[in-house]
């Protein structure tokens, strides 16, 4: 496959193998290398979590029998070629500074080196950043000690073409305070050689959405382009989850922007079919704006990559894998009655000379109904990406939801009865679409791909039927829902165990639903603010004031210097000042005064010299009442302080008016800010401050 070059070799594009529980087997690896081959991708990066060898025992050599499977796994990759990437995970109990680990580090990649492995990738993802006493007194910093370890193993290694470094802050919300002013990247991109790659999942550790501005960001960072390593079809966070949505919301215009693309897929190994199928189809659109294939309408806008059509090539492709065989020889003949040349009489296994034919008036035989296409993409559309459902699963939240707030108009005859039948019928044919393709997937030849799925297809099923005898029931269609509202239900018509429990017992419990009622967005983004949001903010700022207190008039209210900071007389301190979007726009902003004392001289606002000494800088923070999520404005806090800090403050306050409960409320909740008793303040106004 042609691709855009990045830097030094090919355009990286394949499947990481990097989740959290069982490892695929050998067979399936070796599959995914045929794959890969046929739809044009190139590296395979081996990092599962629970390889003992690859993590926790990092300093262990492979046995005899090990060393047998990674060679001709290696083999395998090349045959087929495909880079095998080798991945090795120390970070859980190195000690930088000691050369026998080192020692025993290089020995353990000179081992995989010998199987023939020439890639290879050095993990330091999902560890403590505490080092230890020794490592403090030999290195400045964490950043300095990885970066320092790797650079000598990349050398060590003869400097491979392909050698990936994941650092620990491996995506934008991890980075303190922001991805441009992380001490720990900077150090990365300054200090690591230029000829080891980065790993970067993108603003998430699981992205919604990846950007064209973030990309750029992390690149300038870096020095480098990033490889993304992209955990939007992984699941091992849940296990009621399953992605079989399409590669989506990555414009192609990241293609020339990047290293490379790597996936890091469910679980299970056979469902990753429409995951790394669509990845493929991403990778080979045309970088330069070739020719479109989007048609009008489509809502990703993407000139040369349309998601649904990616979806729908997939699953064609899919459902002929669905329909073959997965046993050996291919489908097994009836067993006869019996043998030739035998003295024993045979067991009877099978009817095949006398197969049944019931009569007429008795129950027909059954018959298994081939699996459709349709059938794929409504499983697709039941189990569809982190971020959101597909068409269908929509549809039927939204009927459920209407139907059972509408259904006083089932049962007493009003304008809305005619309307409450026709979707509670519309509802029940969704339903049944449901469970005809549950039977017809129980009964597809390829048992392997059936065996993958079956606990995920099983539970939406259950969950399907309860839904269904539950409308049944609004509408006065005897009593089949009693099983799902009594008492004393079977185990199988409630969910979650102990897990469950747990979930359902704690105040946020529903709160990362995709389907809300009422319904709300579930995705946020959180960015710097620009000089293009001044209109925004202020528009937010009146809307808080109008409603903050019914009492008073916002030209009556005791002037803030908060209130000059949210109008836009007063500018933010550099690297001080966010806003919160949604599918809307922006709908909240946090902004600082690292030093509010030349700020307060400007708006002619007198504070105390005791309340400066001991807390310097200011802080706002306003969301729009809609937003009933806190955590934007709690991320956005944290954010703010963290830049404080850096700026060398002691310590920060916030002004608000007592008819503001909310915002007290909130910063009460944050748990660092404490009402401050002061004789100089407005009557109407309170101080909340942090110490730092």
């Amino acid at each position: 496959m042609s691709k855009p070059k990045s830097g030094a070799g090919r355009f990286i594009c394949g499947v990481v193998e990097g989740f959290y529980g069982r490892p695929w087997t050998m067979e399936q690896r070796t599959e995914l290398f045929k794959r890969e081959q046929k739809w044009g991708l190139n590296s395979y990066l081996y990092a599962p979590k629970d390889d003992y060898k690859h993590r926790m025992y990092w300093r262990d050599l492979y046995s005899a029998e090990e060393a047998e499977q990674l060679i001709a796994l290696i083999s395998a990759a090349k045959q087929h070629n495909v880079d095998f990437i080798y991945a090795i995970s120390p970070g859980l109990d190195i000690t930088f500074s000691n050369p026998k680990e080192v020692a025993a580090l290089k020995r353990k990649l000179d081992q995989v080196k010998e199987f023939g492995c020439s890639s290879f990738s050095l993990l330091f993802d999902d560890i403590e950043r505490e080092m230890c006493a020794a490592d403090k007194q030999a290195f400045s910093s964490f950043a300095h000690a990885q970066v320092a370890i790797t650079n000598d193993l990349y050398q060590h290694l003869g400097k491979p073409e392909s050698f990936l470094f994941c650092p620990t802050d491996y995506c934008s919300s991890q980075c303190t305070p922001t991805v441009s002013l992380s001490p720990y990247l900077n150090t990365v991109g300054e200090n690591l050689l230029p000829g080891i790659d980065i790993l970067w999942t993108g603003p998430k550790v699981v992205s919604h959405k990846i950007s064209v501005e973030s990309i750029e960001e992390v690149s300038a960072v870096l020095r480098r382009p990033p490889v993304i390593w992209d955990n939007i079809h992984a699941n091992d966070y849940d296990p009621q989850r399953l992605l079989l949505g399409p590669y989506k919301d990555r414009p192609t215009e990241l293609i020339p922007k990047l290293r490379g693309v790597l996936t890091n897929p469910n679980c299970e190994f056979h469902p990753n079919f429409v995951a790394i199928h669509t990845l493929a189809t991403w990778c080979k659109a045309p970088a330069d704006g070739g020719a479109r294939d989007v048609e009008m309408g489509d809502e990703e806008q993407d000139p040369c990559y349309s998601p649904q059509k990616a979806l729908m090539l997939a699953l064609t492709d899919w459902l002929q894998e669905f329909m073959s065989t997965d046993q050996p020889g291919g489908p097994r003949p009836p067993a006869r009655l019996k043998k030739e040349s035998s003295d024993e009489e045979p067991m009877q296994t099978d009817v095949a000379e006398s197969s049944y034919v019931p009569s007429p008036d008795e129950n027909p035989l059954y018959t298994a109904e081939p699996l459709t296409l349709d059938d794929l993409r409504l499983l697709s559309e039941l189990f569809y990406l982190p971020y959101e459902h597909g068409a269908t699963a929509r549809t039927m939240l939204q009927e459920l939801d209407w139907l059972k707030n509408h259904s006083q108009a089932a049962t007493a005859e009003t304008e809305q009865s005619a309307e409450w039948r026709s979707r509670a019928q519309k509802f029940d044919s969704m339903c049944e679409a449901v469970v005809q393709m549950f039977n017809r997937l129980s009964n597809a030849p390829n048992r392997s791909i059936l065996y993958d799925l079956y606990n995920y297809i099983c539970d939406i099923k259950s969950g399907v039927d309860m839904a269904r005898f539950y409308v049944k029931t609004l509408g006065g269609q005897g009593q089949p829902s009693a099983q799902v509202m009594q008492d004393d239900p079977e185990p199988w018509r409630f969910r979650g165990a102990l897990s469950g429990e747990f979930q359902r017992m704690l105040p946020c419990h529903g709160n990362r639903d995709l389907f809300r009622q009422p319904l709300m967005t579930a995705v946020y983004c959180i960015r710097p603010y620009c000089p293009e949001d001044k209109t925004e903010v202020q528009k937010i700022f009146r809307e808080m004031q109008k409603g903050g207190d019914a009492t008073s008039s916002p030209g009556a209210q005791p002037p803030l210097i908060s209130d000059s900071l949210s109008a836009g007389e007063l500018s933010p301190s550099p690297e001080c000042a966010l806003v919160v979007e949604d599918d809307f726009g922006v709908c909240g902003y946090a902004l600082a005064l690292t030093d509010v004392k030349p700020a307060a001289a400007k708006v002619q606002r007198a504070v105390s010299e005791s309340l400066l000494k001991e807390f310097p800088s200011l802080v706002v923070v306003q969301v729009r009442p809609g937003v009933t999520d806190p955590s934007p404005a709690k991320h956005m806090i944290r954010r703010l302080l963290s830049s404080i800090r850096s700026s060398g403050s002691k310590g920060v306050f916030c002004e608000l008016r007592h008819g503001d409960r909310r915002m007290i409320n909130f910063y009460s909740k944050l748990g660092s800010f404490k009402q401050i008793e002061m004789d100089c303040l407005p009557q109407d106004v309170l101080v909340m401050a942090a110490s730092l």
